[in-house]
């Protein structure tokens, strides 16, 4: 596995980015083949915040951790993104299809951004949609961390989404036609 660690209006020390690759590089043991996960650090309002991202065999695997201290970050993130492996260890090493086109991540909207905002489009946001089946896609969205998930369904080829309902169950919405 290799770990890219960079610092977004930040600088990165050389124990923090050793540690952070060393933590991070256990993750290996969960995946067939070897990948790229990208570590970025980040501050804000005096707290230390990580995000890691990593195409896993058609999903991308997401964690994102704040703390005070930045190898507890690292900490916090190894364990979820161990909690999301295992969890779904049984449904990735079952695929062996070849990687989907990669998403690009972006930070999650955070109250400070609503709190100035009034109803207005101020982020838009382009992926790829891949093909797949419903249960894939709640998959993938348990992996990135979000509450819904937009996808093509192999089976109608039409657009889709799934979305986790307050009950911890999940929805699909079809289009109708």
């Amino acid at each position: 596995m290799r770990v890219i660690v960079t610092g977004k209006n930040m600088d990165i020390s050389p124990a923090l980015r050793d540690y952070a690759e060393k933590k991070l590089k256990k993750l290996s043991k969960y995946m067939k083949r070897s990948v790229t996960a990208q570590a970025t650090f980040s501050m804000e309002r005096g707290r230390h915040i990580l995000e890691v991202t990593a195409p896993l065999d058609g999903y991308l695997l997401r964690g994102e951790e704040q703390a005070a201290d930045p190898m507890t970050c690292v900490d916090q993130v190894v364990e979820k993104l161990e909690r999301q492996l295992e969890k779904h260890k049984t449904k990735l090493l079952k695929r062996d299809k070849t990687p989907a086109q990669e998403m690009v991540p972006e930070r999650p909207e955070t109250p400070a951004d609503k709190a100035d905002g009034n109803g207005m489009i101020v982020k838009v946001k382009r992926f790829a949609i891949k093909p797949m089946s419903p249960e894939e896609a709640v998959t993938q969205m348990d992996l990135l961390g979000h509450d819904f998930f937009v996808f093509t369904n192999a089976e109608t080829g039409l657009v889709n989404v799934v979305y986790r309902r307050r009950d911890g169950n999940y929805g699909l919405i079809e289009p109708e036609g």
